[in-house]
């Protein structure tokens, strides 16, 4: 088939780049010139594992290209995803959905035949609705131009997995015939379309991200009753984990949740039910986001309880990437400690394997270096806020020989405490918590 994907951000450049892999003729289309040009030249702007070698791939066969002219993509095209993000408001906890209306309205006039718009952003219930009337009334085709919404579940740096062999693919669609042709999109996937109506499916994403918060803010505020009970957050945890109606992924009490995603989107959609009068829905997701926002100072005492006042101190920040996998700083839980570690006097010293750059770009009022080493000589204490596998393998000792005082605050269960501790360092965490380093003790299967 041939498709477009309209805006080429995080989401839509690697959307594109599955399209055209599964066997589609994908014109990406976006507003921003150096975007389309980095792409048109396989390269991505951000950091995504596969992501360079895919574009390239796809568009050295020519089933993938890039353009500014959303002409050309009304020409090319009856079938468009809408890819924009959809921000958190300026000055409110709502969805900014003005992206998502921009580009709606841009490729409006050059929507001549009958077409079907596939929105994948996230977006509040009632969007796909309020899109549609928005194009029959600027699209010549009119009411021919159906609109349908496919939200995406994407991790950043799993992104190309997650689009070509996602856990399922859940579709608000608003008659027989836009169904018939999502099949036939997803056809090469084979994998769970589950089809409904769009407001179902745009409740889907947010409902899915609200889950996600709330189990990584239970686990926190668990680990928050265990530092006083004495327990172990991580070896409770395992135990909780194993309970299949659970499960054990998001269960890593820490730092909490960060990046350009979950955070909008808990607050999104508490405005919402504050909105349609669930008071009750919102006060509960306003918690979530309450207990998640706690985390940050709460490492922030912790090191000034264990390294006493920090003005003049070097901190070794080892991570800012808001999670393992990429390089996305947005709402980063450790650069925005480390932010408030530098208000507080500190001199910080960054070193994350991927995300050094945009960290850069974010606070470049910090110190970066290029090694975890390097951001370690002559530190007052080592803050450990991303659990990059890398910083598990650091050597205690050389790190130990680059210190100028041996404390560790691991602040996400990154590294074993009793290795550090043996090696002559004073380890401290928000929870009591990574003492074991088998935690889990599995029997050998009878035959």
């Amino acid at each position: 088939m041939r498709l477009t994907v309209i805006g080429c951000g995080h989401l839509g450049a690697a959307l594109a780049a599955c399209m055209a892999e599964i066997g589609h003729e994908v014109l990406g289309a976006d507003t921003d010139e150096s975007k389309v040009q980095l792409l048109s030249e396989g390269r991505a702007w951000f950091a995504e594992p596969g992501l360079d070698e895919m574009l390239a791939r796809n568009i050295a066969t020519g089933g993938l290209r890039f353009t500014t002219s959303f002409a050309e993509a009304g020409r090319f095209a009856t079938v468009h995803f809408l890819a924009v993000p959809t921000p958190e408001l300026p000055d409110d906890d709502g969805f900014d959905l003005s992206q998502v209306y921009a580009a709606a309205r841009t490729l409006a006039p050059h929507l001549n035949r009958p077409a079907l718009v596939i929105g994948k952003s996230t977006v509040p219930p009632g969007t796909t609705a309020a899109l549609a009337r928005e194009l029959a009334a600027r699209a010549p085709a009119r009411d021919a131009v159906e609109v349908a919404w496919i939200p995406e579940f994407l991790r950043g740096g799993f992104a190309l997995a997650d689009t070509l062999r996602p856990d399922r693919i859940v579709a608000g669609v608003p008659s027989a015939a836009a169904e018939s042709v999502v099949r036939e999109v997803y056809q090469p996937l084979a994998v769970p379309l589950l089809f409904t109506d769009p407001a179902t499916a745009e409740m889907a994403k947010v409902a899915a991200n609200a889950f996600l918060a709330t189990k990584i803010s239970f686990i926190n505020a668990i680990g928050d009753i265990c530092a006083g009970a004495g327990a172990d957050v991580a070896v409770l945890a395992d135990a909780l984990g194993m309970d299949p109606r659970i499960g054990r992924t998001g269960l890593t009490a820490g730092l909490g949740y960060g990046g350009g995603c979950m955070p909008k989107d808990i607050r999104g959609l508490a405005a919402f039910a504050v909105a349609t009068g669930a008071n009750s829905a919102a006060r509960l997701l306003s918690a979530v986001d309450e207990i998640n926002a706690s985390r940050r100072q709460r490492i922030v005492n912790l090191l000034t309880a264990v390294a006493g006042p920090l003005r003049g101190k070097r901190i070794a920040l080892w991570g800012g990437a808001f999670k393992v996998g990429t390089d996305d700083v947005r709402d980063s839980p450790g650069l925005d400690v480390a932010d408030r570690l530098s208000r507080l006097g500190a001199e910080i010293v960054v070193y994350d394997p991927m995300a050094t750059g945009n960290a850069l770009v974010a606070f470049p009022h910090l110190g970066y270096a290029d090694s975890a080493l390097a951001a370690a000589h002559q530190a007052d204490a080592v803050l450990v806020v991303t659990p990059w596998p890398e910083f598990a393998t650091v050597n205690p000792a050389a790190a130990g020989a680059a210190v100028a005082t041996r404390l560790l605050i691991d602040a996400c269960q990154a590294v074993s405490p009793p290795l550090w501790r043996a090696a002559g360092w004073t380890v401290a965490a928000p929870y009591p918590a990574g003492e074991f380093t088998e935690r889990i003790v599995v029997p050998p299967a009878t035959q």
